[in-house]
């Protein structure tokens, strides 16, 4: 039995949370500048140049790679082997979140009610928490900070098993075409599929926690990445809606098992901003 004391947890994240947004990662970065060479459009290219600066000035003087500095999801896989001490789990998530925003003078953008009041809680607080036991003594912190802009585009469809992968190919696509320039592109496509409704989303939230363009292990899944992907980069929406073939950077599919009458999908956008970093104590 490892112990682990959560004052550990509250400082991980809050590094974690200034982190993301500072410094988008390197196989992001590397498949912009990828795609930048591939662009045919004049303007594609200016942009994905632009982005690729933004993104470098924005390590370089450690400040937000976009205003929008989102909400937070915590992923968190901790140890069979793992006894937390010093306090709350989830309240020492939060104070990090919230520690996090404030020094790093990140922008709190999270109302406590969605619906009557929607006063800011000042601090970004409170945070989406995953929480998964798994086999081990280590406890692994996976930060994901989302924007709205790409989030509002979410989306799901309860198919049936007759619609078949025909119909989540259209699916996928109509997501893209729908969400236009809103979703801030060039995108990371991530898909979800099967389990229950809930479960689909999560899967798609997942997928983009992956490496960008690192195909499945699975073949056919890898496959039907790459095809969605050229379906995307098809449609012409091009960096920011600006036109071009760099609609999409990736597609990442992440599956689980479903009813025998089910085929659920959801599609989550990330923008051009992906915005993830990891940690285990």
């Amino acid at each position: 039995m490892r112990t682990i004391d959560v004052n550990l947890v509250r400082e991980a994240v809050a590094e974690l949370c200034q982190k993301a947004n500072y410094e988008l990662p390197e196989d992001f970065v590397a498949a912009l500048r990828t795609a930048r060479e591939k662009e045919v459009s004049a303007q594609g290219r200016r942009v994905l140049t632009l982005l690729d600066q933004n993104q470098a000035e924005a390590r370089k003087v450690q400040m937000p790679t976009c205003q929008d500095t989102g909400f937070v999801l915590v992923f968190v896989n901790v140890g069979q082997e793992v006894h937390l001490i010093g306090g709350d789990l989830y309240q020492a998530i939060n104070a990090g979140v919230g520690e996090g925003y404030r020094s790093g003078y990140l922008r709190p953008s999270i109302v406590q009610d969605p619906l009557f009041n929607r006063a800011n809680t000042g601090d970004n607080t409170p945070a989406v928490i995953h929480t998964r036991l798994v086999p081990g003594d280590q406890l692994t912190l996976q930060v994901l900070v989302k924007g709205a802009g790409s989030e509002n585009c979410t989306r799901l469809a309860m198919l049936t098993p007759a619609q078949g992968i025909l119909a989540l190919k259209a699916f996928v696509v109509e997501t893209v075409k729908l969400a236009g320039p809103n979703a801030c592109p060039p995108l990371v496509v991530c898909v979800g599929v099967g389990g229950t409704a809930d479960r689909a989303l999560l899967l798609a939230k997942e997928a983009s926690l992956r490496s960008v363009g690192a195909p499945h292990p699975e073949p056919l899944v890898a496959e039907l990445e790459q095809e969605l992907l050229e379906l995307v980069n098809a449609t012409g929406i091009g960096p920011q809606g600006y036109g071009g073939r760099t609609t999409a950077l990736a597609c990442h599919i992440e599956r689980a098992a479903t009813h025998i009458a089910s085929l659920p999908v959801a599609v989550n956008l990330q923008c051009h901003a992906v915005r993830h970093q990891e940690i285990s104590l």
